[in-house]
């Protein structure tokens, strides 16, 4: 497919992982992607391995407004407008709210939640000039609880509640947003659970497919929802998590 040739695309968090991967099927499908992340190595490496013509990296963290908004105007100056803006950059620290770090929990919702306001908010005025879109990585963390990770499902129940209000409120406009939320993904966030055995079976046995996702597979989400296959489509916080949702939390009978 190709639904997005002459499309500008920004992509935080572009340097691994979720991010790296959907960095990847937009230029796979014809988009000037525009690649953020907080260290450069890893910018470069994905980077590499793209169309030089068609994309370009910057170091920004996105805790800091500035460093979003110099974000947005480069990709408006190398490649002439926006059309769709991935909020995927995020942490994940451990912790119920007496083992979480003070520090630990601002940054996590710097990061995870006031990185979509800050990204949404300059990149708001270029997206309604070319009715573009937002989607943004929430999680199944978002959409419920979980066990030590009070400051991630605080950020991401945040992301869930933002993507709600930006629908209602840019509709008129004519700039979708809708969110992602994921299950457990490989991806070098969670490398530990990957490596444990113990808690890998615990996660197979609760998620009806079985498997974690691959980052490919959110990134395929995540196109659709930027595509005009999803043109009807806002304020959703899709969840692509193997049936993790579809349980009520009860345990299996027999």
């Amino acid at each position: 497919m190709q639904r997005f040739v002459d499309k500008v695309v920004i992509v935080t968090g572009a340097g691994s992982g979720i991010g790296e991967a959907t960095a990847r099927r937009f230029s796979e499908e014809g988009a000037c992607v525009v690649l953020a992340g907080d260290r450069r190595a890893p910018l470069a490496r994905v980077a590499g391995e793209l169309d030089p013509e068609r994309t370009l990296f910057k170091v920004a963290d996105v805790s800091r407004f500035a460093d979003v908004q110099a974000l947005v105007a480069a990709a408006v100056k190398a490649f002439g407008g926006l059309d769709v803006l991935v909020n995927n950059a995020g942490i994940a620290p451990e912790g119920d709210v007496t083992k979480v770090r003070p520090d630990a929990w601002a940054r996590t919702l710097a990061v995870n939640a006031g990185g979509v306001f800050h990204g949404s908010r300059a990149a708001m005025p270029h997206l309604v000039k070319r009715r573009g879109c937002i989607v943004n990585t929430a999680s199944v963390s978002g959409l419920g609880g979980d066990w030590s990770l009070a400051a991630y499902n605080a950020s991401k129940g945040a992301v869930v509640q933002l993507t709600r209000a930006m629908a209602l409120d840019h509709g008129k406009d004519g700039v979708r947003v809708n969110a992602v939320c994921p299950s457990l993904t490989i991806t070098p966030m969670t490398e530990d659970i990957k490596g444990d055995r113990r808690q890998m079976a615990k996660f197979r046995e609760r998620i009806p497919l079985g498997r974690p996702a691959q980052p490919a597979e959110i990134a395929a989400a995540i196109a659709f929802l930027a595509s005009d296959d999803a043109s009807f489509i806002t304020g959703v916080c899709l969840p692509v998590d193997g049936g993790v949702t579809a349980s009520n939390g009860q345990p299996a009978m027999g």
